[in-house]
């Protein structure tokens, strides 16, 4: 009787086999790594120690604490108003808008301006001729002729005509026909033509940024009427947008 052989390619089967019983199914455990030194360490400690820091978000330069604290932590435009002395009624006029992570950033280039005949106060009184010092929303719009394109609530009407003249003996013919209501002692979220005055009428009220008349004015900020119209469209209410306002001076503060 014939020698019985095992199956063609059955031997090289059980030598395969049985390597792996000798060495075990799974892969060699890999290397633990090189601890590292002490001197590398420290290379990394000093590495680490010379990064800088991140930069501070950027602030509107000009400003001292007490005013910067004053800009509500939601506003992220700004209209920046410095007068050129305490008893000056010539003033700049730049716009700012603020990146939660970076910071405020100048937008565009400073505008001449009028402010107040006899500058500028912290405690404003009817008919003194003098603008009220302090930060302020901007949240109401309005003129004699059609909206040029803002996003802020805009009345228009023939209330908003201008007669008469300035304390230079200027015409303020076309002075209100583009205005913003400043939130200095008046009630957000109406028309600026409306009169309350929560502080009172001694308090004075209806202080505007309006169309330049090339000369002071009673309390209001005036600049040019094509530089209201590009803050008119720029303005944006979900911006919660305000005005900074004061003499070099006070906003320093």
């Amino acid at each position: 009787m014939a020698a019985l052989r095992p199956p063609r390619g059955s031997l090289r089967g059980f030598l395969c086999a049985g390597l792996l019983l000798a060495v075990g199914c799974t892969a060699p455990p890999a290397s633990a790594p090189e601890p590292r030194t002490t001197t590398q360490q420290a290379a990394d400690a000093k590495a680490e120690a010379v990064r800088p820091a991140p930069a501070p978000p950027r602030e509107i330069p000009g400003l001292g604490p007490a005013t910067r604290a004053a800009i509500p932590a939601t506003a992220r435009q700004a209209v920046v108003v410095t007068g050129a002395g305490p008893k000056s009624y010539r003033s700049t006029v730049v716009r700012y808008v603020r990146d939660p992570a970076t910071g405020w950033s100048p937008v565009g280039t400073p505008w001449p301006a009028h402010n107040a005949l006899k500058g500028w106060t912290g405690h404003h009184i009817q008919g003194d001729k003098r603008s009220p010092i302090g930060v302020f929303g901007l949240t109401d719009a309005g003129g004699l002729l059609p909206d040029p394109g803002t996003r802020l609530p805009y009345d228009r009407g023939r209330a908003f005509t201008a007669r008469g003249t300035g304390a230079l003996g200027e015409p303020l013919a076309g002075s209100f026909d583009y205005v913003v209501a400043i939130n200095y002692n008046r009630r957000p979220g109406r028309t600026p033509l409306d009169w309350t005055r929560p502080l009172g009428p001694k308090r004075g009220g209806g202080i505007w940024l309006h169309v330049d008349h090339n000369g002071p004015t009673e309390g209001c900020v005036s600049v040019t009427r094509a530089h209201m119209r590009e803050l008119l469209r720029w303005l944006d209410p979900s911006m919660r947008p305000v005005v900074v306002m004061g003499d070099g001076g006070a906003l320093r503060r």
